[in-house]
């Protein structure tokens, strides 16, 4: 219903002359009549409506008007027993609105909705109108309903004339109105829906340009919404006390609108709130309670900008407005509370910022979804491992709200703990598909966990279920493997395939979730050829590869960031899924960084490495630690011939820290124990733990490799910042 002409009003009764009907005479019942049924049948998005008078001495219902349906149609409703099986008659028997499912009438009807127009001695007729959906009308519709049943009834029986005003062509072009506000509404989400929906459907047709929606909060009317004003004067009513105002008092205490129509009479009736009028850029204002549950939550003013008196129809209508408002406000801020603390969630659970390491700078985007979802799983984060080398992931916890939210946080938890055992990827994916596999059945996650390895220039993946990374090359060459993932995890079997591609000295890692490529008008293969001609124009913008220090190379991240964003994503507010994106500029260590040799596997081992220790510390400048890496080494050698075997292979990494590795080809694990004071030995470890920053294991496919790192001296810890060689 838009812009049709209103249907034809249909009048029964004895006289049944046009204007003439069992209340009374004239157009002022007439137009009555037609305005309530036009703006229920609207209200309710209905097939039409019909207006029953009681008679309680003859215990039965005379059929008075129609609308929307044909004569004949209706004809088998003209006279109900207050007794009979039908909507209307329940109403009028319980005085309260019913709803009955079925087709009555024959019309094609899914139910009909009755309210009775309530009169001093009872109700005095009712108002039914033929629903066209399945299901009840909901707490909104109902209340306007009531509200236009009250206007009507009171009216009715009263035989008031309708006062100055619109006519009834005008006032069924604002039912219409009405409508579409209802539909609006119930598709409103945000609080910010709500206003956007009423300043377009209804300050219109009431010649209105301004709106504020005021919630009550301890005592305080809070503003929540609003169209049309300056933000100083929203500032100036922004929590104002209920109390200290009286005629925002007045209104929502007693729940009665009041309507001024001038400066001049708002200064007369409440002269405390002259200041306020005189800040106001409007001239008359409907001030309406905003009703939900029985109670009022808040307050809903529309305003003008001129002076102006407001018809008895122009009454009705704001105050039914009032009711239909209040419903999906109170609904859209407890949604809007809702959602704030999901995202201040999120945002607890996603990294805060990311690490700027030796080999490696990033930056990331995360987009919730747009209007109407909650928000989501998507999750990103880089972690650094021993030997400089790094650990990317990104992560989709299918489906949207706070329950995803949450489980996102627990993966992202997880994979940090797994990192830290250095597990490579297949292992780890396992151990996390475990994981997602106990939530539930209806659980499941897509994710890439990627290892950067600097000194071999590999990065080694695994995927389940996500796009694969996008790599690009200094020279602007675009590299995205072929897409053969494994299954998402919780609906995957390990084992887990690994990947591996080689990388140039430099180069940019790109990892996104489905929802920055994957749209309605694009499929992931789509999305993914355009993110990579996107990146190959946006390197070229950026200069990642040429940026002076690591201050300057992050913020062309963040410009490709946002570059790639705003391109695949134009329009943010109408996306469907979360979107997450991490991008990775990689630095490999250079030759002269990385020194090792190999020690026979006996006693000789120690002094070898030591020997070897002494001469390239010193060819490195690093003479100062000479003495603390060769006890440590010692330590480390010396347990590997005591308690594990070869071969034994000695190597040194000079970054932001001195990285001191020995291999061999043993899987025991080394552990800190409590020597006695009596004890030969058992005190290694703990000698390596008090010199060094900080030391641990990793374990590979023949062997495992025992790890420390040391500080540099002052003098050799500032060099080219943002580069795996810290030194000239």
């Amino acid at each position: 219903m838009s812009d049709a002409e209103p249907p034809e009003l249909l009048l029964f009764g004895s006289p049944a002359a046009p204007g003439e009907d069992a209340w009374g005479e004239g157009a002022p019942v007439t137009e009555t009549l037609d305005l309530v049924l036009h703006h229920a049948t609207t209200c309710l998005d209905g097939l039409g409506a019909l207006v029953h008078r009681h008679d309680p001495a003859a215990g039965r219902l005379r059929l008075v008007a129609a609308s929307g349906l044909a004569r004949a149609g209706v004809g088998k409703w003209a006279d109900l027993p207050d007794e009979q099986d039908v909507a209307p008659a329940h109403a009028v028997r319980r005085g309260a609105f019913v709803c009955v499912a079925g087709d009555s009438l024959g019309i094609g009807a899914a139910g009909t909705a009755a309210m009775p127009l309530p009169g001093a001695d009872g109700p005095v007729g009712v108002l039914s109108v033929l629903t066209a959906g399945p299901g009840e009308p909901d707490e909104a519709q109902r209340s306007l309903l009531h509200a236009l049943a009250a206007w009507a009834g009171a009216r009715l029986s009263s035989g008031a004339a309708t006062s100055r005003g619109p006519g009834p062509v005008a006032g069924a072009k604002r039912s219409v109105r009405m409508g579409e506000l209802t539909a609006a509404l119930a598709e409103a989400v945000t609080s910010h829906d709500v206003v956007q929906a009423v300043a377009e459907f209804v300050l219109p047709p009431f010649g209105a340009d301004g709106l504020v929606f005021q919630m009550l909060e301890g005592g305080r009317l809070n503003v929540v919404g609003a169209a049309g004003y300056p933000q100083e004067f929203l500032r100036l009513v922004d929590g104002i006390p209920l109390a200290a105002h009286a005629s925002f008092h007045d209104v929502v205490e007693t729940r009665t609108p009041r309507f001024i129509e001038s400066t001049a009479e708002a200064s007369g009736r409440y002269p405390t709130l002259r200041h306020l009028h005189e800040a106001s850029p409007k001239e008359a204002w409907a001030l309406l309670p905003m009703m939900a549950s029985g109670r009022a939550v808040g307050l809903c003013v529309v305003s003008f900008s001129e002076p102006r008196s407001f018809s008895d129809e122009e009454r009705t209508l704001l105050t039914a407005l009032s009711g239909l408002v209040g419903q999906s406000v109170e609904r859209a801020r407890l949604y809007d509370l809702e959602h704030a603390r999901a995202q201040e969630l999120q945002r607890g659970l996603l990294p805060r910022t990311l690490p700027r390491l030796p080999a490696a700078s990033a930056a990331a985007r995360y987009l919730p979804a747009g209007r109407g979802e909650e928000v989501g799983g998507d999750w990103y984060d880089v972690i650094p491992l021993s030997a400089d080398r790094v650990a990317m992931v990104i992560g989709d916890v299918m489906g949207h709200g706070i329950t995803e939210a949450a489980i996102m946080g627990r993966l992202r938890t997880a994979v940090r703990t797994l990192a830290d055992l250095e597990m490579p990827p297949d292992e780890l994916f396992s151990r996390l598909n475990d994981l997602v596999s106990e939530l539930g059945e209806d659980f499941y996650a897509t994710c890439l966990y990627a290892i950067f390895d600097p000194v071999a220039r590999t990065c080694t993946y695994s995927l389940a279920g996500h796009p694969p990374p996008v790599v690009v090359h200094p020279d602007g060459t675009v590299h995205s493997p072929d897409w053969t993932p494994d299954p998402p995890l919780g609906a995957a079997s390990p084992p887990f395939a690994t990947h591996q591609l080689h990388l140039p000295e430099e180069s940019l890692v790109v990892l996104c979730t489905d929802g920055l490529i994957e749209s309605a008008t694009r499929d992931v293969d789509q999305g993914l050829a355009q993110l990579r001609q996107i990146l190959s124009q946006g390197t070229a913008h950026t200069a990642c590869f040429e940026a002076a220090d690591e201050d300057d190379d992050v913020r062309c991240l963040e410009e490709l960031c946002d570059r790639v964003v705003s391109a695949l994503l134009p329009d943010q507010g109408q996306t469907n899924d979360d979107a997450g994106l991490l991008v990775v500029h990689t630095r490999c260590a250079a030759a002269r960084d990385v020194a090792s040799c190999s020690l026979p596997d006996d006693p000789r081992a120690a002094g070898q490495a030591r020997e070897y220790i002494g001469k390239q510390l010193d060819t490195w400048g690093l003479g100062d630690l000479a003495l603390t890496t060769e006890l440590l080494v010692s330590e480390l050698v010396g347990n590997v011939v005591r308690h594990a075997k070869g071969p034994i292979r000695l190597r040194l990494l000079r970054s932001r820290s001195l990285i001191c590795e020995v291999y061999d080809g043993s899987l025991t694990t080394p552990r800190i124990r409590h020597a006695s004071y009596t004890d030969e030995g058992g005190r290694g470890l703990q000698l390596i733990a008090a010199l060094s920053r900080r030391w641990g294991a990793r374990y590979l496919q023949d062997g495992k490799c025992i790890w420390t790192e040391q500080d540099l001296p002052l003098a050799h810890a500032s060099g080219e910042p943002g580069r795996t060689s810290v030194l000239a």
